[in-house]
């Protein structure tokens, strides 16, 4: 089976997490620290605080700014359900917005008609590690006095107009689950330039903590979100490759465009000139008279897995009946969740990998 998605863990990072099971100091210690410095220096960022998941990150995320019950929150219509459902944890509403099909991230055109007094912030998602247009939504929340929260777990190493994603607003959180570039098994980490703000989330992350000449007070009502030392060198020692796993996967993702250029019922990522995308997912659109499902099981009748991309919220039980949510409102989100197809992706795919694929994919409607 040539698998969606496998980790690449090197023979070194595996020794260094020995080396820390083995010495006993397991929890939040030196090794995080250190990751959190590699990546405020690959971001150009401040502050990095690394924690229990990407999910984890959100809602730190969502608790430093204060976003609360009666607020809103825009977020588009077609994510993975976490974008939303922090929103939910916090008391406050998610406010859906359609997407673009060219990059499957918020259409910045719908951001404004979704805006009202209650609204508090905007969390754009940089879906399949693809950059949202972030000089419209950075327009767009300063006009309107609105706070940025990135949700970049799929895009670390992506990049707009030379900037890179997560560093825009107040608040960029990226995930380090199994499927993205880099990973830690679990873990996630909350990214700021705002000194106030980090200050909330260290405290936040670790049961409210404050640590003050010698002494120790709780501040806050606090989480366990704290990230594990192993878990910590695990991620240093994959961040010191990024460039070149970034590399591989857009080497991976031209040869599936060339591939598959021919294949008029199918449509590959667009590439944009001022955006650097890191392919965390490979995906791609189907012809609306094209069965995805059905596709699916034949890729997977020739060893090949594959899956959805993303869910288009509005179609999820949770929120289509609390908010009484018409799909179609959100033609584009609908259309992306119904006929997107993610496929294999990751140094684990090789280029004959790519043409059996692509070639499997042209005979299941050829006839």
């Amino acid at each position: 089976m040539i698998k969606l998605a496998k980790p690449h863990i090197s023979g070194k990072a595996i020794e260094k997490v020995v080396e820390v099971l083995k010495s006993g100091n397991l929890v939040q210690g030196k090794y995080v620290e250190e990751f959190e410095n590699a990546l405020c220096d690959y971001l150009n960022v401040k502050n990095a605080i690394v924690v229990s998941s990407g999910t984890a990150a959100l809602h730190l995320a969502l608790l430093a700014l204060e976003i609360k019950e009666g607020d809103e929150v825009i977020v588009p219509a077609f994510t993975f359900p976490a974008t939303a459902n922090v929103v939910e944890v916090v008391g406050a509403k998610p406010v859906f917005v359609d997407i673009n099909l060219s990059d499957f991230c918020i259409d910045t055109s719908k951001i404004e008609e979704a805006i009202t007094k209650r609204t508090k912030a905007i969390m754009p998602v940089h879906e399949f590690g693809q950059a949202a247009k972030m000089d419209e939504i950075v327009k767009i929340a300063n006009h309107y006095n609105l706070k940025i929260a990135e949700d970049a777990a799929c895009a670390l190493g992506a990049e707009f107009e030379n900037q890179k994603v997560g560093t825009f607003g107040e608040l960029g959180c990226f995930s380090f689950h199994p499927r993205k570039a880099i990973t830690t098994g679990e873990g996630g980490v909350v990214v700021t330039s705002d000194d106030e703000l980090a200050q909330k989330i260290n405290v936040l992350r670790n049961h409210g903590i404050s640590y003050k000449d010698g002494k120790v007070d709780f501040i806050a009502a606090g989480l366990n979100y704290r990230m594990t030392d192993f878990q910590a060198i695990l991620g240093i020692c994959q961040l010191e490759d990024i460039d070149n796993i970034i590399i591989q996967r857009i080497e991976t993702a031209n040869k599936y465009n060339n591939e598959l250029k021919k294949t008029n019922w199918i449509k590959t990522p667009h590439v944009y000139e001022n955006r650097k995308m890191v392919y965390q997912t490979y995906h791609v659109l189907l012809d609306d008279d094209k069965d995805r499902d059905k596709l699916v099981d034949y890729l997977k009748s020739k060893e090949i897995e594959s899956n959805l991309g993303a869910q288009a919220l509005p179609c999820l039980t949770y929120y289509k009946t609390k908010y009484k949510l018409k799909e179609s409102d959100f033609p584009n989100a609908v259309n992306a969740y119904k006929q997107g197809l993610a496929l294999p992706m990751g140094d684990h795919v090789t280029t004959e990998d790519i043409t059996y694929i692509s070639n499997t994919l042209k005979t299941m409607f050829s006839g």
